[in-house]
Formats: C-alpha cells, sequence, structure tokens
C-alpha cells in the first residue's frame, strides 16, 4: 500500500505571517500522524521563510513515523542535517525569489558536488532522496550518485491547462517511475497533487510514497488535519 508523508511547512508559513507562535507545525506534525501519515516532511530553507531551526530540533524529538528534511545541497544544511539526524533527506533545488519549488534538481549536471554530498549525508545514516523531474537522464543519474530513493516533480502533471496536456505529463511521469524502479530505486511523487488530481495515481505498484502538502493543509484549514490526511489516504490507496 503506498504511503502517504505530509508536508507541514505551511503551518509555519501562517505563523510567519505575523511572526507569532501560533500555529505550532510540531502540533500539526502529530496530528497528521494520528489521522495516518507515515512521514511528516519539512523543507528547512536558507530564507527560513516558514520552518525555523527549532522546528526542526522539535520535530525531530516527537515525529515517531519517519521525518523527511527537504533541503539544497549546501555545507550549511548538510551540517544541520547531520546534527539533527532525520531519517531522510529530500534534496531539493532552492532559490530565494520562488514562491514554491519551480521543478527538479539537474542531478546530471551536478554530479559530482551531489555525490560528495550525499557521502557526507550517509555518514549520518538517512536514506537520502532527490527531487528530479520525469526524465530518463535524471533518474539514472539520481541512481549514479548515490541516491535511496527518486522523487519523481508531478508540478506540470498539476499545471496542465488541458485534459490532453495532463494525460500527457501522467504518462511522463509513469514512464519515469517504472524506469526508476528497473534501475532498483525507491519511488515517490510529489509537488502540485490534489484530492482531484491525485485520484489517477491510485494503483500504481512502482509508486511507494506520495509527498503532498499545501493541498492538504488547505483543507486542514477547513476540517482539521486528521481528516484532511485520512480523506487523502484514501484517495491514494483507492
Amino acid at each position: 500500500m503506498p504511503k502517504l508523508s505530509v508536508n507541514i511547512d505551511h503551518i509555519a508559513t501562517i505563523r510567519q505571517a505575523r511572526k507569532t507562535f501560533e500555529p505550532e507545525p510540531v502540533t500539526a506534525a502529530l496530528l497528521a500522524e494520528l489521522g495516518g501519515a507515515e512521514g511528516i516532511i519539512c523543507h528547512l530553507r536558507e530564507d527560513r521563510r516558514h520552518i525555523q531551526d527549532r522546528d526542526l530540533a522539535l520535530l525531530r524529538k516527537v515525529v515517531t513515523s519517519k521525518l523527511n528534511l527537504e533541503m539544497a545541497a549546501t555545507e550549511e544544511m548538510i551540517r544541520i542535517a547531520r546534527d539533527v539526524g532525520p531519517d531522510m533527506v529530500t534534496l531539493v533545488p532552492e532559490k530565494r525569489e520562488e514562491l514554491t519549488t519551480e521543478g527538479g534538481l539537474d542531478v546530471a549536471g551536478n554530479s559530482d558536488s551531489l555525490s560528495r554530498a550525499i557521502a557526507q549525508l550517509k555518514k549520518g545514516g538517512p536514506a537520502v532522496s532527490l527531487f528530479v523531474d520525469a526524465a530518463f537522464h535524471q533518474i539514472a543519474a539520481v541512481k549514479e550518485v548515490g541516491g535511496d530513493i527518486v522523487e519523481i516533480h508531478t508540478g506540470r502533471y498539476a499545471d496542465a491547462a488541458s485534459e490532453d496536456e495532463a494525460s500527457e505529463r501522467f504518462a511522463e511521469v509513469l514512464n519515469a517511475a517504472r524506469h526508476a524502479a528497473d534501475l532498483g530505486l525507491r519511488v515517490a511523487v510529489g509537488h502540485g497533487l490534489t484530492y482531484q488530481n491525485v485520484k489517477r495515481f491510485s494503483g500504481i505498484p512502482e509508486i511507494e510514497e506520495f509527498s503532498i502538502g499545501h493541498s492538504i493543509i488547505a483543507r486542514a484549514v477547513m476540517v482539521g488535519i486528521e481528516r484532511a490526511v485520512r480523506d487523502m489516504i484514501a484517495l491514494i490507496r483507492g
């Protein structure tokens, strides 16, 4: 059965809008686990626009499922990851001016630096995932640099302007997932997935995990986190 990992960044986004103490991302993580989430994701960005260092430290203490730290492959973040000890690290591209992550890592074009970063991270024991577009050469590069997991970027599918385009983008993700599995990589998908567009991915055996944040947090504002998580799990499991 596929697993759901919930990104709680935007609980922190709401808090940081007022520079106050609530809502508390750690509480959100615990409620997501109560709703059935099998992983908690947080992205500690260079600009600290939402998740803060104290959030990461507290999450490491209380998360009982799997703590997945999204991060850029910088010296600062590698040091933090090794100090905190998440269960999993997902390397993502990061630009200060972006609203959210805009695409996958260019693993093939940065293989040397990413190989060194992954080697350093693995000394601390976490599994390492790389967030890439649905391109065969990038997925092959994930294997070459020592990644354990590939998270396939579904943003282009989510942003499709027509049903024909959505079908084409879905086929790209599906083929990429199968290629990754053939290479011996574990497969996750994420970015832009909602309660409406995620249904298409139900029942694909190569996909073992869904990484979803914004849509779940948006629904949680209306119905609560536990129910929002349960509803998403029902969809990804058909």
